[in-house]
């Protein structure tokens, strides 16, 4: 089967990361997956909330959105805590991040990664979790090296990816085109230890067979390699 953008069907779409793309956040990046890009910046402050005073741990949390004209045509800008849509992928990229932290480590502070979609072509929050993790490492490093804290925190590495099934064929890392229009779409978190954070599937068609579902997990984990190794390089 022929992509409509000429990929294979085991291929993911075109990666890059430029590093600190932004001057005043501890760490930063711009990442994208083919046309997909996403600024991730991750910024460390002093305290938690309030339901962990006194716990002598830390936190990690998410904010996502998607800037107006992300898309073909102008969103409004979010207010109010933002959709659902939104505050699912937010929840989301947090529990992704903080599944690789040893929140004892990173003492009593934060650690807040900010998503901003500046153009959406399907794969939002698998880039967000990807480029996420680049932005909290930066970070973690800069203050270890201020000396904030003693013990390095993150545990392992954490990348995520789409895949999905259309016309019976497994297709990995779907952009919007093929997303909006597949039979089966899903969404997959792991981390380097090869076990999973989140699976997110559903059949928009017609119910799928584990056949299928194995498929996609192959293909799912292909990918999810490939990112662990740009990962590494970018962060090197």
């Amino acid at each position: 089967m022929k992509r409509h953008d000429g990929r294979k069907p085991n291929e993911l779409r075109k990666v890059t990361v430029s590093k600190n793309y932004l001057k005043h956040a501890e760490g930063s990046c711009l990442i994208a997956f083919g046309d997909t890009k996403v600024v991730c910046s991750a910024s460390v402050e002093e305290g938690v909330p309030p339901f962990l005073k006194g716990k002598g741990q830390g936190w990690v949390t998410a904010e996502y959105g998607m800037l107006p004209r992300s898309c073909t045509q102008r969103i409004n800008r979010e207010k109010g805590g933002g959709s659902g849509r939104t505050q699912e992928i937010q929840r989301l990229v947090g529990r992704s991040l903080r599944a690789i932290v040893d929140m004892k480590k990173l003492g009593e502070r934060t650690v807040k990664i900010d998503c901003d979609v500046i153009q959406g072509d399907g794969g939002t929050r698998t880039a967000s979790i990807s480029g996420g993790y680049i932005a909290l490492v930066m970070a973690l490093k800069k203050i270890k090296k201020a000396g904030l804290i003693s013990a390095w925190p993150v545990t392992e590495q954490v990348a995520a990816i789409s895949v999905g099934m259309k016309d019976g064929q497994p297709l990995l890392d779907l952009n919007y085109v093929e997303d909006s229009g597949a039979d089966v779409d899903m969404n997959i978190v792991m981390v380097g230890s090869g076990k999973f954070v989140e699976v997110q599937g559903t059949a928009e068609q017609q119910a799928f067979s584990k056949k299928d579902m194995d498929a996609m997990f192959l293909l799912a984990q292909k990918g999810i390699k490939e990112l662990f190794l740009m990962q590494n390089k970018i962060l090197r």
